[in-house]
């Protein structure tokens, strides 16, 4: 197959772990920095040929997302340009993504498209969370610069709209240790499962996941766990959000930054990058499910999930059977669970569901664990020339998607993609169920959780309907009986009644 010039290829990727104290620790541009030049190094190329990047992408870091408070450590206004000029590089854009765990996938989608029409040539996707840092320097009062120098400002790109609204925000929506729960409680209702039964699935679903990250030099945690380790309470392992323990929650206070390198072919042929490093994009596809988790069909499926994994198995026309290699996005069980279903892929596929061990057992470094993903995958393929890997990304709430179809091998001698736009309309267009944020009277549990403090359970949330099918938010009273029943039993489809009380919502177990 003769290879356009301007087909869009990933030709190097770097990864890093910092396990530093806070006055030895690299910055998160310093760890940025380094991974661009793994990259480089990755794909066979000096750094002066770094520094030819016409494009810089970076995913946010926490420290400079609004949903994070300012620390007093500093921000990164403009960190594609702080980037460039460590690197010593004069791009001619630099985007800055918003939050959420789908960006990087969408950021290759999206640099892959610029440089398939021309728009850019050499690109450097790259980002860092260093929050074990910050937490550590908080807890030690040491004080640190990550100030960034460069003025100006970022392009932006991919949504900078809050995950929540006010109303959700009340309720706790905000925080995915306690939105992620609501969906494993109705992913249990509609299996049927015990809640004892279903918290050593969760184990069992898990242990592969901490099996991986026990075997990768880069991993946070790399400790194999056993189901039951995982599956069960101890002092080491609490509840964080019924039904998930400690070891079933994404960890994000870590030090990792990882970096990929993307161009066009013909360049790739210029700078005489070796064939065998090669990685294409053969498919790829983004969409939003309805912003809002209030807004939502239902907490067991996910139609934007599954239009991206058709979208981009079409583009590279392709099924998932003929996929070698996943790495599904993994900050909570229930995230997988709907991937995987939405996806057409067994929870005990023999390909395994990870290949990197997990964020809460690899690390979630908050917006950038998928650039990890992403290169995993690709040095995957280059040791299985010709095999294809499915990359899931998830942002927020199971609110936003990207998926990636790679090869060492391209599908078509052209790159060609169906703008998202078009079937993200038809997503939007979906029916939405009646809401009320003032809700009264009889009604039922559609899903829920409890939450947990270190000392113990501290508040129920509630997504309910009224008799009429309406849908509502609410809290349950903290109270010791009421959230231990929640959690003894099985809480969706319980009835009871729900008031309006001081400007918020209580419902109360019939």
């Amino acid at each position: 197959m003769n290879i356009a010039d301007n087909m869009p290829v990933l030709v190097g990727a770097g990864q890093m772990t910092s396990k530093l104290p806070p006055a030895e620790a690299p910055t998160p541009l310093a760890m940025i920095v380094e991974v661009a030049r793994r990259a480089a190094r990755d794909a066979g190329i000096d750094e002066a040929q770094l520094a030819q990047v016409d494009t810089i992408a970076n995913t946010r870091l926490a420290i400079d997302s609004t949903e994070v408070g300012n620390f007093g450590f500093g921000r990164y206004g403009n960190l594609p340009a702080d980037v460039a000029a460590a690197l010593g590089a004069r791009p001619r854009a630099g985007y800055y993504c918003g939050a959420g765990g789908d960006t990087p996938q969408m950021l290759v989608n999206e640099m892959a498209a610029r440089i398939a029409q021309g728009e850019s040539d050499i690109v450097l996707l790259a980002g860092s969370e260093n929050l074990a840092t910050l937490m550590a320097a908080v807890k030690a009062g040491v004080k640190i610069d990550w100030n960034g120098k460069a003025a100006g400002d970022p392009l932006d790109i991919g949504t900078m709209k809050p995950g929540c609204n006010d109303h959700e925000k009340q309720y706790g929506f905000f925080l995915p240790i306690n939105t992620y729960p609501l969906f494993e409680n109705a992913l249990r209702a509609k299996a049927g499962r015990s809640i004892a039964d279903h918290q050593q699935f969760l184990g069992e679903l898990f242990a592969p996941f901490s099996q991986v990250a026990a075997k990768n030099p880069h991993a946070w945690f790399p400790v194999a766990r056993s189901a039951a380790e995982i599956a069960t309470v101890s002092p080491q392992n609490r509840m964080i959000g019924f039904p998930y323990t400690k070891y079933m929650n994404a960890v994000i206070q870590v030090d990792m930054a990882a970096a990929v390198l993307m161009m066009s072919a013909g360049t790739a042929r210029r700078l005489g990058i070796d064939r065998s490093r090669w990685v294409f994009l053969n498919g790829c596809a983004q969409a939003a499910d309805h912003w809002h988790v209030s807004e939502r069909r239902d907490y067991t499926t996910s139609p934007a999930m599954r239009r991206c994994g058709e979208e981009a198995l079409r583009m590279a026309g392709l099924g998932i059977g003929d996929m070698r290699h996943f790495d599904i996005y993994s900050c909570f069980p229930s995230a997988v669970q709907i991937a995987c279903a939405e996806f057409g892929i067994a929870l005990d596929d023999p390909r395994g569901l990870t290949l990197t061990g997990g964020l809460p057992y690899f690390g979630g470094p908050g917006n950038n664990y998928v650039m990890h993903s992403i290169a995993e995958m690709m040095h995957r393929l280059r040791a299985a020339p010709g095999a294809h890997g499915l990359v899931n990304a998830n942002g927020w709430h199971v609110t936003k998607h990207a998926v990636g179809v790679y090869s060492t091998e391209p599908r078509h001698a052209q790159w060609q993609r169906v703008v998202p736009d078009t079937y993200q309309r038809e997503l939007d267009a979906m029916p939405k169920p009646a809401f009320t944020e003032t809700p009264s009277g009889a009604a039922t549990i559609e899903t829920y959780t409890v939450t947990h403090g270190p000392a113990g359970p501290q508040q129920g949330i509630v997504i309910g309907r009224l008799q009429d099918g309406t849908r509502f938010l609410a809290h349950t009273p903290a109270e010791a009986a009421t959230l231990d029943a929640l959690m003894r039993a099985e809480g969706v489809g319980r009835a009871g009644v729900v008031s309006h009380e001081n400007g918020r919502n209580i419902f109360r177990l019939a």
